[in-house]
């Protein structure tokens, strides 16, 4: 069985809006952990730079609006 090696991230908000997004995940019967994964798949599906063009360390040019 492999096992897949996670990392840990810390992030600052304010209280309310943890106490709603627990609220939430548990009204909805998710943990927190499930959801922010989620969003951040979704985020990364919308957002990701081609591996092709770019590397590690190269800074990228600003967008454009």
């Amino acid at each position: 069985m492999n096992a897949i090696m996670t990392k840990e991230i810390h992030i600052n908000i304010s209280d309310d809006l943890k106490k709603q997004f627990h609220a939430t995940c548990v009204m909805q019967g998710k943990k927190m952990n499930q959801v922010v994964v989620e969003l951040i798949h979704q985020w990364l599906r919308t957002n990701e730079i081609s591996q092709t063009n770019s590397e590690i360390g190269k800074k990228l040019p600003p967008k454009s609006c």
